[in-house]
């Protein structure tokens, strides 16, 4: 229960009783914010969003240890609609709880896409046969229509047909699921923008409209729905049922908006028809039947009758309807009669519809349901209405050059990309911005958190399907750095091997020769020696590590060769030898460190190993390294001071015998 701090410092919080003479208050309303971080919660943020709603931050402490599951959670964000409560007069609606929100939010995003796709197709037709927007193309109301549809079905599916039981001859109303109002607002939206083939019986769809969501329109006053409930608890205990007021007032109310089937149901409830009635009502109960009968053979304009449906169907307009022409001026006389109050958007929407007003419906929505709502509502306002085309697609200065339908999309991402569950369906409305969508979305996709290789990858296909090729490689490059600093040397490569970094590949490169141009004794190789192996075959990609995997090659070759295992692995290891030597990648300082290592094999009886020309490329490397030693920059190669000699001793002998034995 709310509360407020006690005055003797120790910060406790008492039952807050009101002011000082004015009575005990009604408790206030408590709403549980289910909020998904694992206690303890180390700090609470609050602040206003849009309209009704109230953003509620949820922190745990930062020196926090426990990362992963559900207790891995640092943080959420969450938005609570503070929207007035019930006091009696309508059904307490059950609210959407945050799993339920993000599986409307997952399952429209294909919805989204696809009608954006559609629009895109649309858009570049209609600029080859110079049409002036999408809007005139003859089969968008129907691509808009199916989205409608499939949205609709995410936010559930009331059927008016079986909101009523006949069956019970004491039930009126039919247990059923609560509506929502976020289905109510669409649909309301779905009837008078989108959907053509309702406009000739507007009145009756909006009749059936109200018979699934009659009970969300008022939390004070009194509805029908909530008149019907209220006296069929009172049923039971009815013996005369005429007599009750409430018994007429329930069926005026029910005839007034057209549900027919309640009316019949309701007049047979009348005395007359009891069968144990001591005098004598059949005069009686021939009006009531008679009144009966009328109400069931009522016309109604609508093109068909569901199931079981009472009434007459009409599919032309009489001469006495007006139709649509007089319902805002009809509307509008009945909430002068009797205002309603405490109302959670819908009556307002219900105005903005019936008055045409792009403004207000836009108002509404905003205030009542919420960023995801008007984000995907707006495709239904524009769907055959120029004047709200015009008004949320208008480029305006005042908004930094965007318009009204790019700014509720950018806010929608936002509210996406704040919960680790959704950000990554934030890129699908980001794409669709085209002034700074694109933007935002390369900066959410720079701030993801690399520590998890799943997630990455993750972004990278983000970052595949909308062909961000730089972001993508700043990613790796930014990936590959993390792990080499933390340790994870091979990770670290293959990050920059993906992202084409040979800058860094060269600076690693040059890490490893000064790791190992100290030494080139076996200890030394076997420590870098894994390194070269998660290298992987496709080495013309890791830089100046190209080197070293050779090198590593020519290790293994020679070990052997001087173990005497094969007689062609001394043959191969002069191979790699004569490779390394003439491959530009070899760093010179490691020169005569091979020359050294390769002595047994140039010293090797009874043939040489190399001819002519190979033993005179090994020369020439020699002379160079002479000629290099005499430079400033000359790195030495911490060998034994006779490993020049015994070297060049090793290459002259080997000279002179592949001289003499060339044929």
């Amino acid at each position: 229960m709310p509360g407020m701090p006690t005055t003797d410092g120790s910060g406790a919080i008492v039952a807050f009783r009101g002011e000082p003479g004015q009575g005990t208050p009604s408790p206030p309303p408590v709403r549980l914010i289910r909020h998904g971080v694992a206690p303890p919660i180390f700090r609470v943020y609050i602040s206003w969003s849009s309209g009704n709603l109230l953003q509620v931050a949820c922190l745990r402490p930062p020196n926090s240890e426990v990362y992963g599951g559900a207790e891995g959670v640092a943080g959420s964000v969450v938005e609570v609609n503070l929207g007035c409560g019930s006091s009696g007069g309508a059904e307490v609606e059950e609210e959407i709880d945050d799993a339920e929100m993000r599986r409307i939010e997952y399952g429209s995003v294909p919805a989204f896409a696809l009608l954006q796709s559609r629009k895109n197709a649309l858009a570049d037709a209609a600029a080859m046969s110079r049409m002036s927007a999408v809007p005139d193309c003859a089969e968008w109301w129907q691509y808009v229509l199916e989205y409608s549809k499939t949205i609709g079905n995410l936010l559930g599916n009331p059927d008016s047909s079986a909101a009523f039981m006949i069956e019970d001859p004491k039930t009126i109303l039919k247990v059923r699921e609560k509506p929502t109002s976020l289905r109510a607002a669409w649909e309301l939206l779905e009837i008078f923008y989108v959907d053509k083939q309702l406009q000739s019986w507007l009145p009756e769809r909006l009749v059936d409209w109200l018979a699934d969501f009659d009970c969300l329109l008022s939390a004070k006053e009194s509805t029908v729905y909530s008149k019907l409930s209220n006296f069929q608890k009172q049923l039971i205990n009815l013996q005369i049922v005429e007599d009750d007021p409430d018994y007429w007032n329930g069926l005026s109310a029910a005839l007034s908006v057209g549900w027919l089937d309640i009316v019949v149901n309701m007049l047979r409830f009348h005395g007359s028809y009891q069968l144990d009635q001591m005098d004598n009502r059949e005069t009686e109960n021939g009006l009531v039947e008679a009144v009966a009968v009328l109400v069931s053979m009522m016309p109604l304009l609508r093109p068909n009758l569901p199931t079981g449906k009472l009434g007459q169907c009409c599919k032309t307009r009489p001469d006495f309807i007006k139709g649509f022409e007089g319902m805002h001026h009809l509307a509008q006389k009945c909430i002068q009669l009797k205002p309603s109050s405490g109302t959670n958007g819908l009556i307002g929407l219900v105005i903005g519809v019936l008055s045409e007003n792009p403004e207000v419906i836009l108002a509404e929505c905003t205030q009542n349901f919420g960023p995801w709502f008007v984000t995907h509502a707006m495709e239904l306002l524009t769907a055959d209405n120029d004047y709200a085309d015009t008004m949320l697609h208008e480029e305006r200065p005042n908004l930094g050059g965007i318009s009204i339908e790019e700014l509720h999309r950018l806010v929608y991402a936002q509210v996406l990309c704040s919960h680790s569950l959704t950000w990554q369906i934030a890129p699908t409305y980001l794409s669709s911005c085209l002034n700074q969508g694109l933007g935002l979305l390369e900066i959410l996709l720079l701030k993801q958190p690399i520590q998890d290789n799943r997630l990455v990858l993750k972004t990278m296909e983000i970052c595949r399907l909308y062909e961000l090729d730089n972001v993508s490689a700043n990613i790796m490059k930014i990936a590959g750095i993390y792990h080499w600093k933390h340790g994870r040397k091979g990770a670290g490569v293959y990050w920059f091997q993906q992202a084409h970094d040979k800058v860094r590949l060269d600076r690693i490169a040059q890490q490893l020769f000064e790791r190992i141009g100290k030494s080139v004794t076996d200890d030394s190789f076997k420590q870098w020696e894994g390194l070269l192996e998660l290298l992987g075959p496709d080495i013309g990609s890791a830089g100046g590590l190209e080197f070293l995997h050779r090198y590593r090659d020519f290790k293994r070759s020679l070990q052997q060769a001087l173990d005497g295992r094969s007689g062609e692995a001394a043959r191969q290891t002069v191979d790699f030898l004569i490779q390394l030597m003439r491959n530009p990648s070899t760093p010179q300082r490691f020169w005569l460190p091979l020359l050294h290592d390769s002595v047994e094999l140039l010293n090797c009886k009874p043939s040489p190993l190399m001819n002519v020309a190979e033993t005179t490329l090994l020369l020439n490397k020699l002379q160079e390294l002479l000629l290099a030693k005499l430079r400033p920059d000359f790195s030495n190669s911490h060998l034994p001071s006779h490993a020049l000699s015994s070297v060049r001793l090793a290459v002259a002998s080997n000279l002179a015998r592949a001289i003499l034995e060339d044929p």
